[in-house]
């Protein structure tokens, strides 16, 4: 199963392809979308979408992870990360992906085997597990390889098999 993960954002999207098959991963792409500071938001929510539906069309998932929102204390960066979050998950929906959402706490756990990793854990865990020469960049990419390796991980990724047929 070919599956996109996403850490969703404004600013950048952090985006990974791995092909989970037989319990072994093969990372197939990653990167980020960079949306440019001082842009009117509508551009930037344009662009996210443009860019994420060219790598869906050039990729071709079967399914999609996404990071829940995690709030912090800034309520307007929040806001703009759903907006951004909500373009994500219409591009999904529209090429008809099956969707799944996890919590930052449930992919350290998957990924790391502790919920509270560090966030360099996490990255040397993804490094490792992906078999990559070097960590990811931006951490944002880290990230977003964290929730594929995760979604593969997940029992629900192959339950949807059987009950989405």
């Amino acid at each position: 199963m070919i599956i996109l993960g996403i850490d969703p954002g404004l600013a950048i999207v952090g985006w990974g392809v791995v092909d989970y098959r037989a319990g072994k991963f093969k990372t197939l792409g990653y990167g980020a979308i960079r949306t440019p500071a001082g842009t009117r938001t509508e551009e930037r929510l344009a662009g996210i979408y443009r860019d994420l539906n060219t790598i869906i069309d050039h990729f071709h998932p079967e399914e999609m992870a996404v990071e829940e929102l995690f709030f912090n204390t800034n309520i307007t960066t929040g806001i703009r990360v759903a907006e951004a979050r909500g373009i994500v998950l219409l591009c999904g929906e529209q090429k008809g992906l099956r969707i799944a959402e996890y919590t930052p706490l449930q992919v350290k756990q998957a990924v790391v085997g502790y919920g509270r990793a560090e966030k360099k854990q996490v990255i040397t865990m993804v490094t490792s597990i992906l078999g990559l020469k070097e960590p990811p960049k931006p951490d944002d990419t880290a990230d977003a390889l964290a929730i594929a390796v995760c979604h593969g991980h997940s029992g629900a990724s192959r339950m949807a098999k059987y009950f989405n047929n």
